[in-house]
């Protein structure tokens, strides 16, 4: 529907030029591919209107990603091959096994190589951004101080949490696999095998969340080595007994749970810290540091859409898309 009749008179596939370099169609489905974080939330949709203004935005998306990477060349940034290969793989999970991202790529027509440059690509712009950005903001004790004054209630705590990370081993098949390994024990001895194998590994100064990355089988979690977040008692005192004895011998953030086996799964559970109820005063660092996370990124992104306004309105560019768009609507000249 894009493509169809889209060709310039010379007979390209132009989408937009900026500054006189050329996005194809082909550039733009490879992008679309790159930034899909789950491929089922696209699925079923069938409005062409809503189709193509999808289309247009990440069109938006790739002219500022094209001008920020023609800056980043002038200035010999690039990254390294292996932060290609970790992004990529962490795209690959939504997609399930290797095998069904291959068969995905077929599909829409990408060559994985191609992929793998345009990862390269919006890394190396995200470099560039950290560079000139990131490194810059800084936030001050008297506008935090203010930010704690004006949000003090979201630092009530009412009850004890503890901030949890696991490990998840089950008998039963896993589909998607939710892993780098793409690994699923499938049945009780073969799952028992995996996660003694990860807790021995553990034993030996393996690290946890990289563990939890490669080989945990939970599809919730596994993609944030394991990170469950803060869990309040109440909801702890409701889990499986067998899970709230290991949970009470944790007493130290960094401990580690023997496995824990629960019908049919096994986990290891790891303690980050715990949070004790009541009002979190401004001196806690942990206040401190989330109050400065939030204020760092309020700016963060204010410069940053400031840089692409400043950067677009200074580049040459031609939206052929949106120009089709325009004319087939009887707009424009």
């Amino acid at each position: 529907m894009l493509a169809a009749g889209c060709g310039e008179p010379d007979g390209t596939d132009l989408a937009a030029k900026v500054n006189g370099e050329r996005i194809t169609y082909a550039d733009l489905e490879r992008y679309e591919i790159s930034r899909v974080q789950d491929p089922r939330g696209t699925a079923g949709v069938s409005d062409a209107g809503q189709q193509l203004l999808r289309r247009m935005g990440l069109l938006r998306e790739l002219v500022d990603q094209r001008i920020l990477l023609q800056r980043a060349s002038a200035q010999g940034l690039g990254v390294s091959d292996r932060d290609v290969d970790v992004a990529l793989d962490r795209r690959r999970l939504a997609y399930g096994s290797a095998e069904d991202f291959q068969r995905y790529l077929d599909a829409a027509g990408v060559e994985l190589r191609d992929l793998r440059e345009e990862f390269r690509r919006q890394l190396t712009v995200e470099q560039l951004l950290n560079r000139e950005i990131a490194s810059k903001v800084s936030v001050g004790e008297e506008e935090m101080r203010e930010y704690y004054r004006d949000h003090s209630a979201a630092f009530a705590v009412p009850e004890q949490q503890m901030h949890l990370a696991q490990i998840l081993v089950g008998e039963s098949q896993v589909s998607p696999i939710p892993n780098l390994r793409n690994d699923d024990a499938t049945g009780l001895e073969p799952a028992r095998r995996k996660i003694q194998r990860i807790r021995e590994e553990l034993d030996a100064g393996e690290d946890f969340e990289q563990l939890a990355l490669s080989y945990s089988e939970d599809p919730v979690y596994a993609a944030n080595g394991g990170d469950m977040g803060f869990i309040p008692q109440s909801a702890l005192e409701k889990t499986d007994v067998r899970l709230r004895r290991a949970l009470v011998a944790l007493k130290e953030p960094g401990d580690i749970s023997p496995v824990v086996q629960t019908d049919g799964e096994f986990r290891i559970l790891r303690l980050i810290s715990i949070e004790p109820a009541g009002q979190r005063e401004f001196e806690d660092t942990e206040v401190q540091e989330s109050i400065r996370e939030v204020l760092a990124n309020r700016k963060e992104q204010l410069l940053r859409a400031a840089v692409y306004e400043v950067e677009r309105n200074q580049a040459s560019i031609r939206n052929y898309l949106a120009e089709r768009v325009a004319a087939g609507h009887g707009l424009g000249d």
